[in-house]
């Protein structure tokens, strides 16, 4: 008997306090629950994590989530048994052998099963899973399938088969940003036929958020210049790097110009350090993270009043996923791109894979030369080799994502030269239109600035809970 629209009304109020759903939210349910393969594409912000959580309550077997980082697994585990939907559980790196034992012993125990997609595609966890019988498995953040898998994590590459061995009754694809060719790559890389898939797509547009780009004229010059915007900004926000070392370099810079609290988040930091700094960030702790792109995947907060991107974003995907982590709630918000010439050489390097020549690649395969003579990206390479793709082949399997990737990054250059509106730009990547807005960029505003954004009012933190933002905060309003 299929679900109606009441009952999940009625498990929406009961179990989780709302009295309506959010756009997007309810025919996605509708169709997981009623065993349609889904793929919804949802704006940051609107409530992705409801659409696992809610069919707990109708669905008897465990709900496997498929998720890429162990912080956003975590942070899913803590808010589940917060509010008391279920046992949750992790299966990743981080649990030891003993630990994953214990876990995989007792599965029918939880109800939510959080897993990188390394550890799903291990053998003895598929048995086990199999064995247990799973209810509905999810693909959290689903873009990675396409953006991530060619050249970075290939294990997304691999879902299609083990979806086939689990052979789920119900899955759901989850992400904010998919235009239609990604979508299109999703649905082909995990062996589905597109025209049996429903598709649940709501605009990715966030009106309260401004867009601009400042373009400046050198290095120092960008530094000085964020320096600026974030004090007159003021509140809490997120800075994107793509170098690790000027993350940390710039969170000091910020944090001794300020009297901000000010911290630096990457992927070089160790898992425990990595989770203490967000939680800090979610308790008002800390006012900016200067982060890489390991940083926002699955943050909930809704008082980010603006995110500034220091390097040039890899694609129009990645950069309107991190902006989408401002204005959650509803408020004046702004993302800002600094630009320097030369800018868009990082990115360029970070896309290529370097491929040896084909002898080396060949001794590798046949054990001769160790895995450190494929150089820097081994990992990925190896990989391929050991996952039958030819050493003569690698360069010809790979070229079709290189390639993609360079019209990304063009049309990442696209936005920052748009002459008019950077919204129009956008909506037309992603396959949408819809009319330039009041407050929408500074291609519709030339003049703008903080100040005329009606941002919200930076509130003086809780003495309690935080005495020396406080302090900080206070000696601010009295100067």
């Amino acid at each position: 008997m299929a679900i109606t629209t009441d009952q999940l009304h009625k498990l929406l109020q009961t179990h989780f306090g709302f009295a309506d759903f959010r756009p997007g939210q309810l025919p996605t349910l509708t169709a997981v629950l009623n065993g349609e393969p889904t793929l919804a594409v949802l704006p940051t912000g609107a409530g992705k994590s409801l659409l696992y959580q809610l069919p707990r309550y109708v669905i008897q077997a465990p709900i496997v989530i498929v998720s890429p980082l162990i912080s956003l697994m975590q942070d899913q585990v803590n808010r589940i048994r917060e509010h008391g939907h279920g046992r949750a559980v992790m299966l990743n790196s981080t649990l030891t052998y003993q630990e994953q034992q214990l876990v995989l012993q007792h599965l029918r125990e939880y109800q939510f099963i959080f897993i990188s997609p390394e550890t799903l595609v291990k053998p003895k966890i598929l048995t086990a899973l199999k064995r247990q019988g799973i209810g509905l498995v999810v693909i959290d953040e689903a873009h990675c399938i396409s953006q991530w898998g060619p050249n970075f994590r290939p294990e997304y590459l691999l879902l299609k088969d083990v979806l086939q061995q689990l052979n789920p009754p119900r899955l759901l694809m989850l992400t904010a940003t998919a235009p239609p060719k990604v979508r299109t790559d999703i649905l082909a890389r995990l062996g589905l036929v597109e025209t049996q898939v429903t598709q649940i797509v709501e605009s990715v547009n966030r009106p309260n958020i401004f867009f601009a780009v400042e373009k400046v004229a050198d290095e120092a010059t960008k530094q000085q210049r964020l320096l600026a915007l974030v004090k007159e900004l003021g509140g809490q926000g997120i800075i994107y790097f793509s170098s690790r070392q000027l993350a940390n370099e710039m969170a000091t810079a910020l944090q001794a110009a300020t009297e901000l609290q000010v911290s630096s988040y990457h992927a070089g930091l160790d898992a425990l350090e990595r989770y203490r700094i967000q939680q800090h960030f979610m308790r008002d702790q800390l006012d900016v993270i200067c982060a890489t792109s390991a940083f926002g995947m699955g943050i909930d907060k809704d008082n980010i009043r603006y995110v500034i991107h220091y390097h040039l974003p890899k694609s129009l995907d990645d950069y309107v996923q991190e902006v989408g982590r401002a204005g959650r709630n509803g408020q004046p918000s702004v993302a800002i791109l600094l630009n320097a010439p030369g800018d868009e050489l990082l990115p360029q390097s970070l896309n290529q894979i370097e491929i040896p020549p084909v002898p080396i690649l060949e001794q590798v395969q046949a054990r001769q030369l160790p895995a450190s003579a494929l150089g820097e990206q081994r990992e990925i390479l190896q990989f391929y080799l050991t996952h039958g793709i030819a050493p003569s082949e690698l360069a010809a399997f790979l070229a079709p994502h290189q390639a993609e990737l360079a019209q990304q990054l063009q049309w990442m250059q696209s936005y920052l030269q748009v002459q008019g509106c950077r919204r129009q730009l956008i909506w037309r990547y992603f396959g949408e239109t819809g009319a330039s807005q009041a407050r929408c960029c500074d291609g519709c505003q030339p003049a703008w600035t903080p100040a005329t954004l009606d941002l919200p009012a930076w509130e003086v933190p809780n003495r309690e809970q935080n005495p020396l933002a406080w302090e900080k905060r206070l000696k601010q309003f009295f100067n």
